[in-house]
């Protein structure tokens, strides 16, 4: 095999080591929470910024480090990524309270962001556009599809073996392994036209970001309409739009929008948000769902969750064979309504279901992910020209990364409020339907701790507001899943109806190498 063959798959294999361990720390933090919880006395809202503080983060540096890797070199970005992360995580394994854990999170998502950003510009620099390209574009996706399943179970087993912090050792070893090989394999690139940072653009985004995502977490807890949310989303709003008028006017744009007006371009950009909003963001609710109403431990979720494992890790590989043949707009658009199919199968949840109830929609849902992953990837970088892949791969990640945080956030808010308003109108003339009793037994639910809220209540009223949380629990839970199919369904609509091929490159570009020296 020639140097330049040789070197293409070894760079596929970092990329995809990475991805691995980046999507591998986010489901498997997941099953972990629960053990997180009673190890740290966390609060349902630390639980969500467990999530959220890594999301957040990722999502806000993801497009500044794609411009510092078009300056600085991509290989050398990708590889200071790995280190951040690594010795982020070892700080997060050590963490003695929420918020030092929180803290480490957000480290991790800054070199998460750096390792995203460059992910699929280092495949893009070595895979040719079409079938050669299409087939690594494929395992990225089955790895991001077998990742984002498999992490339930591997963190179960951990969890369950030798406790949570084992979660984060275990990426210490792996980014090392993956940092010998960046440097001893990779090719160094850059943009010979590369801008420069937009300072600007990086505060106003991420100032806003945070500020949307706090006040959907503090929502319920201040009230809808007191001053300090209503402030929250004013500031992230005006934020927003100033971020907007940056872009707009400032020479070197973290976010060109003069991209977006390729229809391809937004429609791919809404389908990796619709996609990880829906189905990413709800593995945490599915997992307390699994964990602390039934009851399963960590390693048991973990197995509920292979069969998304098979679904998307054989989807995945045909995904990319298909890229070359069928139009991607098709592709993305069946593969987010399976995704909103298989949500839909999985709402409905009853008091007395076992967790088989969710076995369908893991199967089409998981395939439906396995579907669209590949083509999100390709489509991503073969919409702008090969010397902006570094800004293209930057930009589709942060919308990845906003989806799964905003939709974490969201997806809280709705599930406390609904489960909320049904236990108040199930305990209606009781002192548990007071004040903020209700949210508390929804929450108590969450974090299994039901047992512990209910020792307040008269022992004659117990098993009647035992069921009336219990039955709020899955009024929230059945609502988001039906909100998330609807998101799905939408993000299906817009990818047929915005996706272009004309605006993809589909035909072999010249790669400008050494002459590759055969080896004997």
């Amino acid at each position: 095999m020639s140097q330049v063959a040789a070197r293409k798959w070894w760079t596929l294999g970092a990329v995809c080591v990475a991805a691995f361990m980046l999507l591998l720390d986010i489901t498997v933090v997941n099953v972990a929470l629960p053990s997180i919880r009673a190890d740290l006395g966390a609060s349902f809202t630390d639980l969500q910024w467990v999530i959220d503080a890594y999301a957040l983060t990722l999502a806000a540096f993801v497009l500044t480090t794609g411009s510092l890797a078009d300056r600085l070199g991509r290989r050398r970005v990708f590889a200071g990524g790995l280190v951040v992360f690594a010795l982020a995580s070892l700080l997060c394994a050590l963490a003695p309270d929420p918020l030092f854990l929180n803290c480490a999170r957000a480290v991790q998502g800054v070199g998460g962001a750096a390792m995203f950003a460059v992910s699929l510009a280092l495949v893009a620099q070595e895979f040719p556009a079409g079938r050669e390209r299409g087939t690594a574009m494929g395992l990225y996706g089955a790895t991001i599809g077998v990742a984002v399943a498999i992490g339930p179970l591997v963190g179960g087993a951990l969890t369950d073996g030798l406790g949570w912090q084992s979660i984060f050792y275990l990426n210490v070893p792996i980014g090392v392994a993956a940092l010998v090989v960046t440097y001893a394999k990779l090719r160094e690139s850059r943009d010979p036209n590369a801008t420069r940072v937009d300072w600007p653009g990086v505060a106003t985004f991420s100032v806003a970001l945070f500020l949307l995502v706090w006040a959907l977490v503090r929502g319920n807890d201040e009230g809808w309409g007191s001053a300090l949310i209503i402030s929250l989303f004013a500031a992230a709003a005006v934020l927003l739009a100033a971020f907007l008028v940056i872009e707009a006017r400032v020479r070197e744009p973290m976010l060109p929008l003069g991209l977006f007006r390729r229809r391809a371009f937004t429609g791919v950009q809404l389908a990796a948000f619709g996609v990880s909003a829906a189905m990413f963001a709800m593995f945490l609710y599915l997992t307390l769902y699994l964990q602390n109403y039934l009851g399963l431990s960590p390693f048991s979720t973990g197995v509920r969750y292979l069969p998304i494992t098979v679904a998307s890790f054989v989807v995945a590989p045909l995904a990319g064979a298909l890229l070359s043949r069928v139009q991607a707009r098709l592709l993305l658009s069946v593969g987010l309504a399976a995704v909103g199919v298989g949500m839909l199968l999985m709402h409905g949840i009853e008091t007395d279901s076992a967790w088989t109830t969710l076995l369908a929609g893991f199967l089409i849902g998981g395939a439906g992910i396995g579907l669209i992953n590949p083509v999100i990837a390709d489509v991503a970088v073969s919409v702008v020209p090969a010397e902006r892949s570094g800004m293209a791969a930057g930009i589709n990640d942060t919308f990845r990364q906003v989806g799964i945080a905003v939709g974490t956030a969201l997806w809280g808010a709705i599930f406390i409020g609904r489960g909320a308003d049904k236990v108040a109108e199930l305990t209606a003339g009781s002192p548990t339907a007071q004040g903020g009793q209700p949210r508390r037994l929804i929450e108590s639910v969450s974090s299994g701790n039901l047992d512990q809220a209910l020792a307040p209540v008269p022992p004659p009223s117990r098993a009647a507001v035992a069921s009336a949380a219990r039955e709020g629990f899955l009024s929230g839970l059945n609502l988001v899943l039906l909100l998330g199919a609807l998101v799905c369904f939408l993000s299906a609509a817009l990818a047929l109806w915005l996706v272009r091929e004309h605006e993809i490159e589909r035909q072999a570009i010249v790669v400008t190498h050494p002459p590759a020296r055969v080896e004997s």
